[in-house]
């Protein structure tokens, strides 16, 4: 397959506004794709969580765009550093995961990739593949070799490890490790591009010297935004549960994107849809209830297909005849991201009692974004944001502190 410089279409990716950096710099990457030479390009994910979402979609569809272009892809399974615990976004260390953990995880990411990766593209297909299968077999010879191209000065660098210093919270020595086997990917890869979003650009760039040291190749990244809500600046992230996650139905996920807060809107159809950026602008003119259901049926059309958008389309506005969400509903705040749907419908305060909960669950008295929820016992991850229906006349959105 020949390698595609147009640079019209190459410019279009690079100008949408989800590249934030490009080591060592965005015109030498350039020279290099406009050259016509093929590159090896990877992005890495930890099965932390069975749950990815929207932000983990926006990074699976620029792969594929450098794949369309005739690059190597290829989406990397983190199951070996998973089980390290990679620092980022905590104060702490993270919990580390067992084997089985990990695989179960996995299992479940597979489908969900499926849809945003063309697998079935016989001529250049993107490749799948899990760092146990060189990390595992590192000896402790081999682990010492690859620390010494690193200090504990430079590991102290990283940005959380300063602050739990300050704060006097432990660092315990894997996670100093966890830098350095993620860099090795890089190296057991020999690839020419590492995707990353913004806090793994650590990471990236300890492969990028080990890269160099090695095997005396340049290695380039590409730090791609984290899609924080401009107001807050909170983060999808699967670790937290928080987020419109890729293993929803489509009618589900359609409502999770309208539940989204109005901030939101343009940052999901920059990054979650490939609609030119001059029509965004006109779709956000539309006011926010228009704009965000343009945004939920181009998402889902893109993750599915267009007649699940259709459907799912057709299903929320037929649930919610029709008529606006009110955008002052009453919150209804909650503590825990994963509850039954007994439990959720007795934190609302509507009925008085366990038993009355249940009958208004099982004769289909409670929904979440459009979607009836008939099993009392049913759990249901929540991300805040969320339109519930309690009977006929009592709507929330939800709350996560």
């Amino acid at each position: 397959m020949g390698v595609i410089t147009d640079k019209k279409r190459i410019a279009e990716i690079f100008d949408r506004g989800i590249i934030k950096e490009v080591f060592p710099t965005r015109n030498d990457l350039l020279k290099k794709m406009f050259s016509g030479e093929r590159l090896r390009i990877y992005i890495g994910f930890d099965p932390t969580s069975p749950a990815l979402h929207l932000s983990h979609a926006k990074n699976l569809m620029l792969l594929e765009e450098f794949r369309q272009l005739g690059h190597e892809a290829i989406f990397l399974v983190g199951d070996f550093t998973a089980r390290i615990g990679d620092p980022s976004e905590r104060s702490g260390a993270r919990k580390r995961m067992s084997k089985a953990e990990v695989e179960k995880n996995v299992k479940v990411w597979i489908p969900q990739i499926e849809n945003l990766l063309d697998f079935n593209d016989k001529k250049n297909p993107p490749h799948l593949v899990y760092n146990s299968q060189w990390l595992s077999k590192l000896s402790l010879e081999e682990i010492i070799e690859l620390a010494a191209h690193f200090t504990v000065q430079q590991m102290l660098k990283r940005d959380m490890f300063e602050k739990r210093i300050k704060e006097d919270i432990p660092i315990h020595l894997n996670e100093f490790l966890y830098p350095l086997m993620q860099g090795y990917d890089s190296v057991a890869l020999d690839t020419d591009i590492e995707l990353c979003g913004t806090d793994q650009i650590f990471n990236a760039l300890a492969g990028r010297t080990l890269l160099g040291r090695l095997k005396n190749k340049e290695k380039f990244v590409i730090a791609v935004n984290l899609m924080e809500n401009p107001k807050t600046g909170e983060l999808m992230s699967k670790s937290r549960g928080t987020g419109v996650f890729l293993s929803s139905p489509p009618e589900e996920m359609y409502g999770a994107i309208m539940a989204q807060p109005d901030e939101m809107i343009e940052v999901l159809l920059v990054n979650c849809t490939r609609l030119p950026l001059n029509e965004i602008k006109n779709i956000l003119r539309m006011g926010p209830r228009q704009a965000k259901a343009k945004a939920a049926f181009e998402i889902v059309k893109k993750i599915y297909d267009e007649k699940a958008a259709r459907r799912a389309q057709e299903h929320f506005e037929k649930v919610f005849s029709k008529k606006e969400i009110p955008s002052d509903l009453p919150e209804l705040v909650l503590k825990m991201q994963k509850m039954t749907a007994l439990d959720l419908v007795l934190a609302s305060g509507v009925v008085g009692s366990k038993s009355d909960a249940r009958r208004l669950i099982e004769q289909g008295g409670f929904d979440i974004n459009g979607e009836t929820k008939k099993k009392p016992q049913e759990d249901i991850l929540l991300a805040g944001g969320e339109v519930v229906r309690l009977g006929k006349r009592h709507l929330f959105r939800l709350k996560i502190r």
